[in-house]
């Protein structure tokens, strides 16, 4: 039995609206100021972008709940620091944090069981693979500035700052193979997650989401290769 119209359309909408988010939470780290205000709209940013990658993956209540319970407890510590007067904000931080490592497993949980419900790649999966490669480059941004403030030395060579721009930046860059130039990373462990970020950006472009373009059909074709299956079955 195929999934009805507006299910399929409310899924695909919910991945289209997950992958804005992160474009938009993308943009607006890029862009920021490392102001109080401007941290607690980031902090809130992220932790709704989270609620979205677990309501896209549709995902059981119990764990759209917890999801809910740690972004309010992001958005409350992110509030506490701006009244506070805080600029370096650890709320934004965890916020990060919690977006880059929760919400992959989320996506990929549930594009893995639409299209197998579907037995068909769809356009949702291709939303969603490609809203997995935003935060792939997202958390090695993370990753980066984790070293700089950890590592006891800048992580970026020539002692400039590892701001989260600059962490972003740097890390889209690599993740493309762009590579500009003008930042580099200056330890070998720098050179190495580098080198594994723009090996794995290839690697995930040039298979998961070719494969899946490829692979990809309308929904009516979909539903007649479906339909042909259970009928040989039957018969």
């Amino acid at each position: 039995m195929t999934e009805s119209t507006p299910t399929e359309r409310r899924r695909r909408e919910r991945y289209g609206v997950l992958l804005g988010a992160l474009v938009l939470a993308f943009g607006i780290q890029g862009i920021a100021q490392p102001g109080r205000w401007e941290q607690l709209f980031v902090s809130v940013l992220l932790a709704v972008t989270l609620l979205l990658a677990f309501w896209a993956a549709d995902l059981k209540v119990w764990v759209l709940r917890a999801g809910i319970l740690l972004a309010a407890a992001v958005i409350l510590l992110s509030l506490a620091e701006a009244l506070q007067g805080n600029v370096d904000a650890e709320a934004t931080r965890i916020a990060n944090a919690l977006l880059v490592v929760l919400a992959p497993p989320a996506i990929v949980i549930g594009v893995l069981r639409s299209m197998r419900a579907r037995q068909a790649v769809t356009l949702e999966a291709v939303f969603g693979v490609l809203c997995v490669y935003i935060l792939l480059g997202m958390f090695f941004a993370y990753t980066y500035g984790l070293i700089n403030q950890l590592g006891g030395s800048p992580f970026f060579a020539g002692g400039q700052p590892a701001t989260v721009a600059r962490c972003l930046y740097y890390s889209f860059t690599t993740l493309t193979t762009v590579g500009y130039g003008d930042l580099t990373s200056r330890s070998n462990l720098g050179h190495t997650l580098s080198t594994s970020e723009a090996l794995l950006g290839q690697i995930y472009l040039i298979t998961v989401v070719s494969l899946l373009v490829t692979n990809l059909r309308p929904r009516r074709q979909s539903e007649r290769s479906h339909s042909a299956g259970h009928g040989g079955e039957q018969g």
